[in-house]
Parts: C-alpha cells; structure tokens; sequence
C-alpha cells in the first residue's frame, strides 16, 4: 500500500517529537547522563578510608553512569574543612568522616548547598589476639552472644592514666606501659571523634566548656602518651598490620577497614585465623561513636554525585565489600561468611559527640 507524502512527513514529525521527549525526559534523569554524552569532572578532597570504595571498579561505573568523572585528592576531614591550602584549591564538594565537619565548614565560610550523610562506620578498636585474651583476664574485654567482643574503653583509659604496665593488664606478651594510639586529631577525624569519646567518657556526659576545663587535662596525657601520631586513618591502619603487636598493640580505627582489608583477599585471612601467630582483632568499645560521613556539595554538579552515592546499588556495594553501614548506621545487605561473624548487626551503645565549639577547644588542647 502506497503511503502519501502528507502521511509520511506527519510520520517524520512525529519520530522527531517522539524523540526530542524521550531526550528531554532522559535528561532530567541523573542516572542516565553517561548514556547521553553529559561529562561532568568534579574534583573534591576525601577521607583516606574511602579511597578504595570509590577506586571499585563497580562503584566506578555507577558514578560514570551519572556522567562524573571524579578527581579525588585524600585529605585528613579536619584539614579539608580548615586548611586554606586546600581551600584555596576550589574543591566542588567534600567528604569527611564527621557531621562535626559540616559546622566547622559553615564556620570556615564554606558555602555549602548540601551536606547528606552517606555512610556510617563506628569507631572501633584494633588490636591482636594476645592482648584480647589478657583484657578478656582483667575483666576489660567481654563477649556477646554473638561473640562480638566489647571493650571497656573507661576503665582502659583509667589505667593508661595511672601509668599501667601490660602486664597489670593480663597482657604478659607485651612490655612497658599499656597504652592506645589514634592518628592526629587536629588532621583525622578518627582522632578527633576519639578525642571526643574520651573526653566524654572522662566526664560521664556529653561534655560543655565546663567539663572540658575540669578533664581536659587528663584528656591530653591519653594524648601526649601515644607518641608520634599519624595523620591519616588509612595511615596508621597500615601501620598496625605492618607493624604487628610489639610496635602497635592497640590502634583507633573505623570498623569498616578491617572489613574492606578481609574481602580484598579473604584467603589471606584464612591463612592468619590459621596459623599460630598473632592475628589480628577488633574491639568493639562500649560506648562507642558513630562517624558519619557526610558528602558536602559547593558546587551544583557535585549534587549528582550525591545522587549516585545514595542508590541502593552503591549503599550496598558499600557494605558488602568495603565495610561501610547505610546513613542510618544499619546494614544494607549481607557480607561473606569471612567477615560475618566480626560484625554486630547493630551498635547499640553509642554516645553523642560534643558540640563543635567543644571540639575545636579540645583538639587545641591534646595538640599542645
């Protein structure tokens, strides 16, 4: 059947509408910007403990799905909200390891257009099986039913004042004084958020200007006790693996590094939890903090990275192999048998953090 040219062209016109739509509605979602040909690079600064998360290749590809191409640069989140350094460099968003940070940004007359917190990794302790085994003796260190094993940081952080060998502690393997090391608290935030959790455990509350004026002392001999202070969790991570229990008995870290260091070769692990040596552990402190990790956007681009961090797919990329819990603090789906029994499905003793204006005095203060 022969079609008429009046037919054809309505046709014609009908495709190019058709598909200037499905163009116009593809567009306004951020999801699909790679498929279209929109190229966005944004450059921002990072907490060292999420380098690996956004350098998977799957994670990759989600973030490309939304048209970014990211250049990132790992700085300390106290630094990257503070530091005219870096500032100065016009990063278009942040990610820090704090919602403290998004005050001290605002005070630092960052101007933020949105601050959504991503992921969420508590505080924790690590540590070797010796040392777990000699708390577990001086009553410091129980265990859940779920074998989750819990730390009295109080009681830990009393004896390291009152100058403590190992040995009053159970821990015969070790020599000298007992005592635990975070990285800087005026560079990292897990320092920082350490700092906060001694202060407050010093002071049996959520911690003032008082408080602070009457503990801060003992706050920094915890501090002056650890000696040379790293300035990157990542940092000080890599340190205690590589130094094993003589050099770094008892580390500061987030939960998730652990994690994320078992699913990167789980056979590895396999061959230590074998083996007759010291392996590494974790301690759960009780109470503990939460570290928020908040993405803040500068500029309007960066808003569709936050778009993409926030989808199921990345929320549970996230925790499954990289350790990280959901913005609320909950899981976001199952991991490996190799870590699943380390990991509590809940924390359910954690402690405010101070205010911002507490911190910044404090951190002053233990950096002296």
């Amino acid at each position: 059947m022969a079609i008429s040219r009046r037919a054809f062209g309505l046709g014609l016109l009908g495709l190019g509408v058709a598909g200037t739509g499905g163009y116009l509605a593809l567009r306004d979602r951020p999801e699909l910007q790679g498929l279209l040909g929109n190229r966005t690079e944004l450059f921002g600064f990072i907490g060292g403990e999420k380098e690996a998360f956004l350098a998977d290749p799957d994670v990759a590809r989600v973030v490309d799905g939304y048209g970014l191409e990211l250049d990132v640069r790992v700085a300390g989140s106290v630094e990257m909200v503070r530091e005219p350094a870096l500032l100065s460099q016009n990063p278009q968003f942040l990610w820090p390891s704090s919602s403290i940070m998004v005050d001290m940004a605002r005070q630092n007359g960052i101007k933020i257009r949105r601050d959504d917190v991503v992921l969420n990794s508590p505080i924790v302790v690590y540590t070797w099986g010796p040392v777990v085994a000699g708390l577990i003796k001086t009553g410091l260190v129980t265990s859940t039913m779920e074998g989750i094993q819990q730390l009295d940081l109080k009681a830990l952080l009393d004896a390291i004042l009152e100058g403590a060998d190992w040995s009053a502690l159970g821990v015969d393997a070790l020599y000298g004084r007992s005592r635990i090391v975070s990285t800087d608290p005026s560079r990292s935030n897990s320092g920082f958020m350490f700092a906060g959790l001694v202060l407050s455990l010093l002071s049996g509350d959520v911690p003032n200007a008082t408080a602070l004026t009457e503990f801060g002392d003992k706050a920094q001999a915890i501090f002056r006790n650890m000696g040379l202070k790293s300035s990157s969790s990542g940092k000080l991570f890599e340190q205690y693996l590589a130094g094993g229990l003589g050099a770094a008995p008892m580390i500061v870290g987030y939960e998730n590094q652990l994690v994320e260091w078992i699913l990167a070769d789980p056979q590895r692990w396999a061959r230590i939890q074998a083996s007759t040596s010291a392996h590494p552990a974790v301690l759960y402190p009780r109470p503990t903090v939460f570290s928020a990790h908040p993405l803040i956007t500068i500029d309007p681009a960066a808003d569709r990275l936050l778009e993409a961090l926030t989808t199921p797919k990345l929320q549970e990329l996230a925790w499954t192999r990289h350790g990280f819990r959901g913005p609320l603090g909950t899981v976001t789906g199952s991991v490996e048998s190799a870590v699943g029994g380390l990991l509590p499905a809940e924390i359910s003793s954690v402690l405010p953090m101070p205010a911002a204006d507490v911190m910044l005095s404090l951190v002053s203060k233990v950096s002296a």
